[in-house]
């Protein structure tokens, strides 16, 4: 069977970082040198994502009035913009990831110089987008970001998902990719949570949708490095048939 893989870096964003970041992640730097890692992989095609909000988005707590309006603590209901009957409860959060300002760059010790496209989301301030791939609406979506497509359009079998945060925006990045047919990945030593202690009932989530959590020196990612070997013992049989020498 053909394995034409992907990795998805998720939100790694001076916002969700320490030391300044306006909702940082414990450690959510520490994670880069293994995303750094995985960069020099094989992957057929390597994304990263960013939160990118206007300033008036529906998620931060500083666009609701007093007193329901505590970051982490507050919610929302928020109702599709097209369809009035769909509702979803969705939690309050400090101004983040704001669109041109530092919070919403990647960090610079992430290698971009590895990655082949960039992907912004959360651009429209009606919707909460947790998910890489769209808002949680579905009848109908309100905002894609057109990474299904891009996914297809490179005939990718497989998603390797890591980045911030584990239980946010990794978890419903990495459930959508299944969704959309995707046999996913989550590698989780390259992974950060906003809450640790909810990281079981994530694991939960994932075995309902068939997403698997993997270690950075699981079999399925020595599986991505393999390909390197393969590609070069294709093109020597490739060369010998054509009577070429090929020197390493």
């Amino acid at each position: 069977m053909s394995f034409k893989p992907a990795l998805v870096i998720v939100d790694v964003q001076e916002d969700f970082c320490p030391p300044k970041g306006a909702l940082a992640v414990t450690g959510g730097r520490d994670i880069v040198p293994t995303i750094n890692e995985l960069l020099t992989y094989p992957f057929a095609l390597k994304i990263a994502t960013k939160d990118y909000h206007p300033h008036d988005h529906i998620s931060f707590a500083s666009n609701h009035p007093a007193p329901n309006n505590k970051p982490f603590e507050s919610t929302v209901t928020i109702t599709n913009p097209h369809n009035s009957e769909e509702t979803q409860e969705a939690r309050l959060w400090p101004d983040h990831c704001v669109q041109g300002t530092k919070g919403a760059e990647l960090l610079s010790e992430l290698d971009v110089s590895n990655v082949d496209h960039i992907i912004e989301k959360g651009q429209d301030k009606r919707v909460e987008m947790y998910s890489a791939f769209a808002d949680p609406f579905t009848s109908p979506c309100v905002a894609e970001s057109g990474l299904a497509d891009m996914l297809r359009g490179a005939g990718i079998t497989d998603v390797y998902v890591v980045g911030l945060a584990a239980d946010y925006c990794v978890k419903f990045t990495a459930l959508d990719a299944q969704k959309e047919g995707f046999k996913t990945w989550v590698v989780g030593d390259a992974t950060k949570a906003v809450d640790p202690s909810s990281l079981d009932e994530v694991q939960k989530d994932y075995e309902k949708a068939g997403v698997t959590v993997i270690g950075r020196d699981d079999t399925q990612v020595q599986r991505v490095k393999d390909q390197s070997q393969k590609r070069k013992e294709q093109g020597a049989k490739a060369a010998a048939m054509a009577g070429v020498s090929v020197l390493d």
